[in-house]
């Protein structure tokens, strides 16, 4: 392995219920994190008949934001926080769970009718401690507001960070540096050693070579610091850059939370329990508008 390249991580398929299935990358038992991206799943293309659709039922969050992105297809989210929109390609969904948010993501009635080819990114990043309980919100940024540039002959979208002189107008509280990269004819281009302390590319599509070392779509290259690398993709490639600064502790994952305090976690834990038997009524957690489904523990 070229000395620009400190770990490569090859997806695991992980299936999430109702025959959805993702390529989870983060976290890896050998990388936890990158930068503050703690979960890094990869859904897709996975094409849907008519009549048939992703239902992801609700369930809740807490000490993280959820990044949605997608390159085909479209997908209907709602939470407690009043939100209730569809993202399409080339925007981000940005949910900050902080102290507690419940959501669903399900296909939109109208592509669920004529079916629809669904492929994507979600990703979870770690609030800094001092943004941990933090109140819930959720911020949807159309494809049009997001820069986007010619970057050795590919398409760059800057989704959070600043890259290339280019800066993303989404807010965070912490060092984060995530771009998009559609490579339809292929593309060469440099990524500086101090483009974030932190730094990794992922193939969602097509082929990579990172300072001549081949990199597979599903696989994570998580680069060396220090290192300015030379990066090589074949025509219709995807690619994902992530990253920032070093988490300011470790964090604890469980389920869908995560904290820097396994108090937090048990607590978030117990308070779901506790809403699920209450009906939802005057409980810590409440569903989004129009749902009534949701997801228990995976323990119970």
């Amino acid at each position: 392995m070229t000395d620009s390249i400190d770990l490569l991580i090859e997806s695991r398929v992980h299936e999430l219920g109702g025959g959805f299935k993702v390529r989870r990358v983060l976290p890896f038992h050998k990388r936890r994190m990158v930068g503050p991206f703690i979960f890094f799943d990869h859904f897709g293309p996975v094409d849907y008949q008519p009549g048939d659709g992703m239902d992801v039922r609700p369930h809740p969050h807490i000490g993280l934001a959820t990044v949605t992105y997608l390159f085909e297809g479209a997908i209907g989210h709602k939470d407690t926080v009043g939100s209730d929109i569809v993202i399409r390609p080339g925007a981000v969904n940005w949910m900050v769970a902080g102290k507690g948010i419940v959501h669903s993501e399900r296909t939109p009635e109208p592509e669920r009718r004529s079916g629809q080819r669904l492929h994507g990114i979600q990703t979870w990043v770690a609030l800094p401690q001092t943004h941990e309980q933090i109140e819930p919100s959720f911020t949807h940024h159309p494809k049009q507001t997001l820069p986007q540039f010619n970057l050795g002959g590919a398409t760059a979208q800057v989704l959070a960070g600043n890259a290339w002189g280019h800066a993303s107008p989404v807010e965070f509280p912490w060092g984060i540096w995530y771009v998009g990269i559609n490579a339809t004819n292929g593309a060469q281009f440099n990524v500086p050693d101090d483009a974030a302390e932190e730094r990794a590319i992922y193939v969602a599509g097509g082929e990579a070579r990172i300072d001549g070392q081949k990199i597979e779509a599903g696989s994570m290259a998580i680069l060396s610091r220090g290192a300015s690398v030379r990066v090589e993709a074949t025509p219709e490639s995807y690619l994902m850059l992530a990253g920032g600064k070093a988490m300011d502790s470790p964090r604890k994952i469980n389920w869908n939370f995560v904290a820097s305090d396994s108090q937090l976690i048990d607590t978030a834990r117990d308070d779901w329990r506790t809403s699920i038997e209450n009906g939802f009524s005057g409980s810590p957690f409440q569903l989004p508008m129009g749902e009534s489904e949701f997801i228990p523990l995976p323990d119970d």
